[in-house]
């Protein structure tokens, strides 16, 4: 569980990054900016940590990444448009944040002597 959340957060977060240079979005127009640095910084830290530590880092990672992609895809439907990378990277984030929560009880115990 914890590879597979360590892989959706290092896609997400280089997605986010490479996003803002695609979309020339290093802005300071941009509302966005300053909330996928710090998604981009939770889940690469969440993914480098020791499984111990990974676990609640990556858990507030990705709700905080699906707050954030909920913003940004609400933000294109009131254009008018589907922002289908900021969906498909909520979706991911709220799934994966729903699946660590499930399995939090493996990560919380001590270590067995």
């Amino acid at each position: 569980m914890i590879l597979l959340a360590r892989l959706v957060a290092i896609a997400i977060a280089a997605g986010t990054f490479a996003f803002l240079f695609i979309n020339n979005s290093w802005r300071l127009e941009n509302l966005f900016l300053v909330p996928d640095l710090v998604l981009c910084a939770l889940l690469v830290a969440g993914a480098l940590l020791p499984v111990r530590h990974a676990h609640p880092v990556l858990l507030f990672g990705f709700g905080y990444t699906a707050g954030v992609l909920s913003c940004s895809v609400a933000s294109y439907a009131v254009a008018g448009q589907l922002g289908a990378a900021s969906l498909l990277g909520a979706i991911a984030a709220a799934v994966m944040s729903g699946l660590l929560w499930v399995r939090r009880d493996a990560f919380l115990r001590p270590p067995a002597p």
